[in-house]
């Protein structure tokens, strides 16, 4: 596409050579005459006025100085996404049916599905319309998946879980598993029921190896919009709301409620039975205790996790630790001398 098409299907205003060529895209380190790339920041408008790119899609507010040639939009990183997709348009796979493919007689798939090497569909699935299960995915017995989704390889279903329109679930992620209940009396552990179901609403992502449980006798249900990073477990019984973003290594216990617009970053651990409301953000390798309640809006960290600006100042005075430790030596060390 021409810098010119680029900015007609984006909406923004051209500084520069709209006649010339765009033919992929780069970062902007990276990024030659023909390729187009973004600065959002003070520091990377700063590079871009200097890089070889053939295109920068910059804020409304900034101009490129140098003769550059540059695409102002609202949102620079939003408009990248979308250049990306007109630019470098992801290859269709072709529908059908792998001879491989093991699918029960009673399963229905929509028009335009794909289904890969050595699928296992069990009977009464539903798949939606161009839906793509790479190699080795197993769908469960009565599960529903929507449109537009890609499972990609040795995804899981298990039987009974619903997931939305336009979800992907990467490498080795297993929907719907058990959940971890068990009743301890006669001197053993006794499996509680795990009856209940697991649904993913529409446009969620979920990272590879990551696992949801299905409910015990209830639902674990993850919201609309909701990104999930790899090597992720969410227990039973867990509802999470819409929009999002739950960084790898993560782990949510049993019945744990989270709001919508929520922010966790690698490595947090929420006990069983908290609620977090909406809008908190949460450090990484934070730790929720049990029984607490994160209230709106909330920005917390350390473990246990508290208020930032607590965390900040208990990580200042931990940092003077040795100086005090030296101080008190030294004072003890006079006393000792009669001093």
């Amino acid at each position: 596409m021409t810098v010119k098409e680029l900015a007609s299907l984006l909406g923004g205003t051209l500084q520069g050579d709209g006649a010339r060529d765009i033919r992929g895209v780069a970062a902007l380190e990276k990024a030659g005459p023909n390729h187009l790339t973004f600065a959002d920041s003070e520091r990377a408008l700063e590079h871009a006025a200097a890089s070889q790119a053939g295109c920068v899609l910059v804020p409304e507010t900034a101009t490129l100085g140098g003769g550059a040639t540059s695409i102002a939009v609202k949102h620079p990183k939003l408009a990248f996404v979308r250049a990306v997709e007109a630019l470098c348009p992801a290859r269709k796979p072709e529908p059908g049916i792998h001879p491989s493919a093991v699918v029960a007689a009673d399963a229905a798939l929509a028009a335009e599905v794909s289904v890969g090497p050595n699928v296992v569909i069990a009977r009464g699935a539903k798949i939606g319309t161009r839906t793509r299960l790479d190699a080795g995915v197993v769908i469960g017995e009565g599960t529903e998946i929507g449109s537009d989704c890609r499972l990609y390889p040795r995804v899981v279903v298990y039987p009974g879980s619903r997931i939305g329109n336009r979800v992907l679930l990467h490498a080795g992620v297993v929907i719907g598993s058990d959940g971890f209940g068990y009743v301890m009396a006669e001197g053993r552990h006794h499996k509680f029921p795990q009856l209940g179901q697991a649904i993913i609403e529409d446009d969620v992502e979920i990272g590879s190896n990551s696992t949801v449980d299905r409910g015990s006798l209830g639902t674990t249900i993850i919201g609309q919009g909701t990104k999930i990073d790899n090597l992720c477990q969410v227990a039973h019984n867990v509802t999470i709301g819409r929009h999002c973003v739950i960084a790898a290594q993560t782990g949510i216990a049993g019945s744990v409620e989270i709001g919508n617009d929520v922010v966790m970053a690698g490595q947090v651990g929420i006990a069983d039975h908290i609620r977090i409301e909406d809008n908190v953000q949460i450090g990484g390798h934070s730790a929720i205790f049990p029984g607490k309640i994160v209230r709106r809006g909330s920005v917390v960290w350390g473990s246990p996790a508290r208020p930032i600006v607590d965390y900040k100042k208990q990580q200042a005075c931990l940092a003077q630790l040795p100086k005090l430790m030296d101080r008190l030596k030294e004072l003890a060390r006079r006393a000792g001398n009669g001093g």
